[in-house]
């Protein structure tokens, strides 16, 4: 019977105990030989990586396993399974679409299926819970330290570019990058002029010397949220909100606010519209309504939009 194999593993774990994906993979590859299972394939994901990330993984995983109509997915434990409800709704879906659908959790030594016992059942939905109090708990923890580090006035994230992160852990400040630093200044200076627009900004930027951190050119909207961070003038922004910070500002909020003004103008088309001489003022005499008037090669003409028949007037 073949299978599919999902291994899980926290970035803490990995640097207090090595525990890598790697071995996670051996144990369960080892699990399967032992029990008589094909590998047909195997998904791993660090919960160092993104959500959108993770989600994207459970999905191909599910989806692979429906699409191949393969029974089984050995998986370490519940929580390296799932750590959220919504998942283990999808878990629980996909097993009782199938009576012969399993998830072995090696580690726990459970096999669950539709036809599980209700005690084991039981103890699932509670792993499930736990799981997700323990995800609840650590991004409340997060967010709590996050604060803490915003209420000190440093930003609790990677500076922009022109900053860099200096200290140990714990104990990180962010500190002008004396090498971007004079290239950022000069984009401010150059854009509060009003005579480059973003477009021309970036190639500008680019031939005197800015890259982003991986040495690529900066497109034209990441240079307008360049121009937009109020960390450059001394500010931290933190979910719509504006505080105060410790780090050394590289302009003036002067300048900033002149950037800003341009900013706005420059992203509001302005439009000019002509009008004609007779609009609104001309009937069409066979059904009364008023004349559409439109140009054609210099040339205003006007004529009846319900009339078909009806005879166009030139000026």
């Amino acid at each position: 019977m073949k299978a599919v194999v999902y291994a899980r593993v926290s970035s803490k774990e990995q640097e207090e105990t090595g525990y890598s994906l790697s071995a996670q993979e051996k144990l369960l590859k080892e699990y399967a030989e032992r029990n008589g299972f094909e590998i047909a394939k195997v998904f791993s994901v660090s919960e160092s990586a993104s959500g959108k990330h993770q989600r994207k993984v459970f999905d191909e995983m599910l989806s692979y396993a429906r699409k191949n109509k393969i029974k089984v997915i050995i998986c370490e434990k519940v929580d390296r399974l799932t750590r959220n409800f919504r998942d283990a709704v999808r878990i629980n879906e996909w097993m009782n679409e199938d009576s012969k659908r399993e998830i072995h959790l090696v580690k726990e030594n459970c096999i669950l299926s539709k036809d599980s016992k209700s005690h084991e059942k039981f103890i699932w939905n509670i792993k499930v819970s736990v799981a997700q109090f323990y995800t609840d708990n650590l991004s409340e923890g997060v967010k709590k330290g996050q604060m803490e580090k915003i209420a000190q006035g440093w930003l609790p994230s990677k500076p922009p570019l022109g900053y860099k992160t200096i200290g140990e852990r714990g104990h990180k400040i962010h500190v002008i990058d004396e090498n971007v630093a004079p290239l950022i200044r000069r984009m401010f200076e150059l854009y509060a002029t009003g005579n480059y627009s973003l477009r021309k900004l970036v190639e500008i930027m680019y031939k005197e010397g800015l890259r982003t951190r991986k040495g690529n050119k900066l497109v034209k909207s990441r240079m307008a949220a360049l121009l937009s961070n109020p960390f450059y003038y001394g500010a931290i922004r933190w979910n719509g909100k504006i505080y105060q910070g410790k780090h050394q500002p590289l302009i003036s909020k002067e300048l900033f606010d002149r950037v800003q003004t341009i900013l706005r103008q420059k992203a509001t088309p302005k439009y000019r519209k002509h009008f004609p001489l007779f609009k609104g003022l001309i009937r069409c005499a066979e059904c009364g309504g008023l004349i559409t008037w439109e140009t054609h090669k210099g040339y205003w003409y006007g004529h009846c939009n319900r009339y078909r028949n009806s005879p166009t007037l030139t000026r």
